[in-house]
């Protein structure tokens, strides 16, 4: 494989034509205003379960238990909607929560899911051995190939769920042409936009009708959260959406709320980092003998790369590699790296590295999801690229 990288833009504009402010202000600033009692710049951390009341039913600021609302998860939520640009955004305490109460609140037994042909696999075990169990019906589909998904939705089928960058084999999907397809067939369009992050890719504007994310991840961006969040294009989705939130129950606690809200103030410049730091890694495995192949979307030999420089404003810090001496080889290497800590999980400052078809991905063995034994994962931190790519050669020599 050559090591030529397409040409990478690895920050967004931060004019906007619309007026509004530029991605790191709004980062910093939406739903952040400084504390009206104090003044304090950092948003508090509301640790209530309950509120005093004015009189029956007389809030303040619309909050009496913690549940229903907490002003630390409020300020979270509003930031959500701006960086992705959606109309309400709602925070959960764990990126399979907010799956769960999508699903739950836009499906009845009956319906149909298109699912990734590559999804990730705590979707599919979500969606296969959960809810498929109270009638949810779903198909696995290439979703980047346009025509396979259309050939494929079915008169019952309700939602698209669509990964891109995919999990881990790194496909991507053309959102807006795939908006299209779902607003003839009357769909809804669902974006997990966890690899890219809303610094790097704005499903919303591309026609989807919510996004969903594993705030664990590149949001967060330290390893030290646990969090998801649903943001919707659609007012009025978000109100049925918030709705189940409470009655469901899996809300952000407030010290989660405030951790994922101070990673999100530095989003923009961490990932351009690991944009930078993955392009370098890049360009090394693929001129590495041991390697057989790189899958990155900014190769111009990546079946869709031009769809990803079209769609994002750069091309991620996930990179998945397949070696040459099979699954025993990319075991070998798992064990080996010193920088690259072997873990799950992925968009945090620290290098990881993981097997998925032992690791992440165990969960869809033996279905048509199963991943190559040979594929690693590697989620690339913002270190020196200098210790990065010292700590890969001596794993792979």
């Amino acid at each position: 494989m050559g090591s030529n990288l397409g040409t990478m833009v690895l920050s967004i504009d931060d004019s906007d034509a619309s007026g509004r402010l530029g991605f790191n202000s709004r980062a910093i600033h939406a739903g952040q205003e400084p504390d009206s009692l104090t003044g304090s710049v950092a948003v508090p951390i509301y640790q209530t379960s309950t509120y005093k009341q004015d009189g029956v039913g007389g809030t303040r600021g619309g909050y009496e238990y913690s549940r229903s609302g907490d002003p630390t998860r409020t300020a979270l939520e509003e930031c959500l909607a701006a960086v992705e640009g959606g109309a309400r955004g709602l925070a959960f305490a764990s990126g399979l929560a907010a799956e769960d109460t999508l699903l739950r609140t836009l499906c009845v037994p009956g319906d149909h899911i298109l699912l990734p042909d590559d999804a990730y696999g705590g979707t599919y075990r979500l969606v296969a051995r959960v809810f498929a169990r109270w009638g949810i019906e779903y198909t696995p589909v290439a979703m980047h190939d346009p025509a396979a998904v259309a050939a494929a939705i079915q008169p019952n089928t309700r939602l698209i769920w669509v990964e891109t960058p995919t999990n881990p084999l790194l496909n991507i999907v053309d959102i807006a042409a795939l908006a299209e397809i779902s607003r003839q067939h009357q769909t809804v369009m669902v974006v997990d936009n966890t690899f890219a992050s809303p610094y790097l890719q704005q499903p919303l504007a591309l026609g989807a009708d919510v996004v969903v994310h594993s705030t664990t991840k590149y949001l967060g961006g330290h390893s030290d959260v646990v969090g998801g969040a649903l943001v919707t294009r659609d007012a009025e989705l978000g109100e049925q959406l918030a709705f189940h939130q409470n009655a469901m129950g899996a809300v952000s606690g407030p010290f989660d709320a405030w951790l994922v809200l101070r990673g999100i103030k530095t989003l923009g410049v961490r990932m351009d980092r690991h944009c930078s730091n993955a392009e370098q890694v890049v360009r090394f495995l693929s001129e590495h003998p041991a390697v057989s192949s790189v899958l990155y979307p900014g190769l111009p030999q990546h079946p869709n790369h031009d769809v990803a420089a079209r769609q994002m404003t750069g091309f991620g810090g996930m990179v998945s590699f397949r070696m040459r001496g099979g699954e025993e080889a990319a075991l070998k290497v798992c064990g080996l790296t010193q920088l690259f800590t072997l873990g799950e999980s992925l968009g945090g400052i620290e290098s990881l590295i993981e097997h998925p078809g032992r690791m992440t991905h165990a969960s869809v063995a033996g279905s048509p999801l199963e991943v190559p034994g040979d594929l690693i994962r590697l989620s690339v931190g913002i270190e020196n690229i200098e210790d990065l790519l010292a700590d890969l050669h001596a794993a792979l020599a």
